[in-house]
C-alpha cells in the first residue's frame, strides 16, 4: 500500500492507496490538533496495521526542488520526506504542490463533478488553469500531461472598483503587502466583511449568514466573488487558459449555491479588448471536496512506476 495526502492549513486528509488505485482508510485531522506533520501522521499511523512502501504527500507549500521537503504556507510546519521515512519506516515518500495535486484531480474527474458556469469554446489540447481559494489561494496550471506548480495567489492584488481599493487600503495598513490570497480566500472573506460590515467573524459564520440572505454577509460574499472572478480571469490571460479554468477549494464549494449570481463571472470576462479572449474560455467549479487527495493517489501510484 502507499501512503497519499493533502495537507492543507485548515484540515488533512490521509489514506493509502492500492496497486489499482483504490483510496483505502482515509482520515481527516484538523492541522490545529497538531504541532508538527509528524506528530499528525503518527496518529494517523497508530491506526495502521497495513506495511506502507511509500507514497506521495500534496502539500500547501512551495516544494523544494528535489520534491522532498516544503514548509506549510499557512501552518508553522516544515516536512521533510527523510525525517518521516526515517521516523516511521515508510520507503520513499515525495511531495507535490496541493494544487498540482488539485489539477491530477481535475485531470481525471467524472463529468458529474464539474458544474459549468461558462461554456466557451473549449480547446481540447488547450492549456487549463485550476485555481482554488480556501485557507489560503492556490494555482496550478495544466499543460497536456504535464503539471506546472504554481505560487501564482501570492501576487499583488490588483483592486478593480473603489470598494475593492478600499479593503486593499485597509490591508496595506495592516501587512504592509496585499497578495491576491489576502482578499481571495477564507481569510480574506472575513477581511472583506471586517472593512465592509465592521465585524469580526470567521469565514463559516459569514458564508452561513450569507446563505441565509443576510444582507452585510451577502455583500461581503459578492464583493470576495467579484475579487476572485478579476483575479481568475488575470490569470487564465496570463496563461491562456483555452482548454478551461476549473475551480476548486473550501470557500468556493461552501459558498457555491451564491457563485452563479454573484459578479464572478462578470469580472472574470471584465478584460477590455480581451474580454471576447476570455469569454471563449470554458470555466467548471469541481464539487468533490476530495479532489486533492484523489490527484495525490494518483502521484503516489505514478511514483511507484517511476
Amino acid at each position: 500500500m502507499r501512503l497519499c495526502g493533502d495537507i492543507g492549513g485548515t484540515k488533512v486528509l490521509l489514506a493509502l492507496v492500492d496497486g489499482a488505485g483504490n483510496i483505502r482508510q482515509q482520515c481527516r485531522l484538523a492541522s490545529a490538533d497538531f504541532a508538527s506533520f509528524g506528530d499528525l501522521l503518527g496518529a494517523y499511523l497508530g491506526q495502521i496495521d497495513t506495511a506502507i512502501d511509500g507514497g506521495c504527500l500534496a502539500v500547501a507549500g512551495p516544494v523544494a526542488n528535489d520534491g522532498r521537503s516544503a514548509k506549510i504556507t499557512n501552518l508553522p510546519w516544515t516536512i521533510d520526506c527523510a525525517a518521516l521515512e526515517a521516523r516511521f519506516g515508510l520507503g520513499r515518500l515525495a511531495l507535490i504542490n496541493d494544487f498540482a495535486g488539485v489539477a491530477l484531480g481535475v485531470a481525471g474527474a467524472a463529468p458529474e463533478q464539474l458544474i459549468t458556469l461558462q461554456a466557451g469554446e473549449p480547446a481540447p489540447a488547450g492549456v487549463k488553469l485550476v485555481i482554488g481559494a480556501g485557507t489560503g489561494l492556490g494555482m496550478a496550471i495544466l499543460s497536456g500531461k504535464e503539471i506546472l506548480p504554481s505560487e501564482g495567489g501570492h501576487v499583488g492584488f490588483a483592486p478593480q472598483d473603489e470598494v475593492q481599493a478600499l479593503i486593499a487600503s485597509a490591508l496595506l495598513r495592516e501587512h504592509g503587502r496585499v497578495t491576491a490570497e489576502r482578499v481571495i480566500s477564507g481569510p480574506g472573506l472575513a477581511a472583506i466583511h471586517r472593512v465592509l460590515a465592521g465585524e469580526n467573524l470567521d469565514p463559516a459564520a459569514i458564508a452561513e449568514r450569507a446563505l441565509a440572505g443576510e444582507p452585510a454577509a451577502l455583500r461581503s460574499v459578492d464583493n470576495f466573488f467579484s475579487a476572485y472572478g478579476a483575479f481568475a480571469g488575470d490569470m487564465a490571460l496570463a496563461v491562456l487558459a483555452r482548454g478551461g479554468v476549473y475551480l476548486a477549494g473550501g470557500v468556493t464549494q461552501r459558498l457555491l449555491p451564491l457563485l452563479a449570481q454573484s459578479g464572478f463571472l462578470a469580472a472574470f470576462n471584465a478584460k477590455a479588448e480581451h474580454a471576447e479572449l476570455v469569454r471563449g474560455m470554458p470555466v467548471r467549479v469541481t464539487t468533490d471536496p476530495e479532489i486533492g487527495l484523489r490527484g495525490a493517489a494518483v502521484a503516489a501510484c505514478q511514483t511507484r512506476h517511476s
